[in-house]
């Protein structure tokens, strides 16, 4: 059986199953999911090999906390992690208190204790060439909601979870991406 799927050429078809098309590239419009890992142990946690066509990533923790005091920062990076250039905002509202604070290193998680504990997802995505912006909504012992922006010298290929000041471990919880 032959069916038209897409485009006026006649070219695009799916037989058996199979989607055949000069115009459908691998991996558009899918959602891929990382593996989630334990934020348990470690400074920082590491996914890298995202292919070059992902336009966003969405970073999730699952009642993940760290040793210190150190905010939690993502960073991203082309080749290596880039941690500077970054213009990032992060705000926190725990009863009546709200603060916030500005992050250069990455995109931040303002207002860290060794007792809180976070919960959703900050998003990053690629608004141009290889400017990547975030946004994020974080819930646990507080709400925290950040927003940023950095420029890569290429292609984003990997993402870093880690602490502002690189040494507090992750101690509870665990952490996954969705990239598509």
């Amino acid at each position: 059986m032959v069916t038209k799927v897409y485009g006026d050429t006649g070219v695009d078809k799916i037989v058996d199953g199979t989607i055949t098309s000069s115009d459908f590239a691998v991996g558009a419009n899918v959602i891929s999911s990382g593996t989630s890992v334990a934020s348990t142990s470690g400074t920082s946690i590491d996914f890298t090999s995202i292919p070059s066509w992902v336009k966003r990533i969405t970073v999730m923790f699952n009642g993940v906390s760290t040793s210190g005091t150190a905010n939690p920062l993502i960073q991203i990076g082309s080749g290596s992690i880039t941690s500077s250039g970054y213009t990032s905002r992060s705000a926190y509202i725990s009863g009546a208190s709200v603060n916030d604070t500005t992050f250069t290193a990455g995109f931040g998680i303002y207002g860290a204790t060794a007792s809180n504990t976070y919960t959703g997802h900050i998003i990053v995505t690629n608004i141009s060439s290889n400017i990547w912006v975030c946004s994020s909504v974080i819930g646990g012992s507080a709400s925290w909601f950040s927003t940023g922006v950095v420029s890569l010298s290429g292609v984003l290929d990997q993402v870093r979870i880690t602490t502002s000041n690189g040494t507090d471990t992750f101690d509870a919880g665990s952490i996954n991406i969705l990239y598509e």
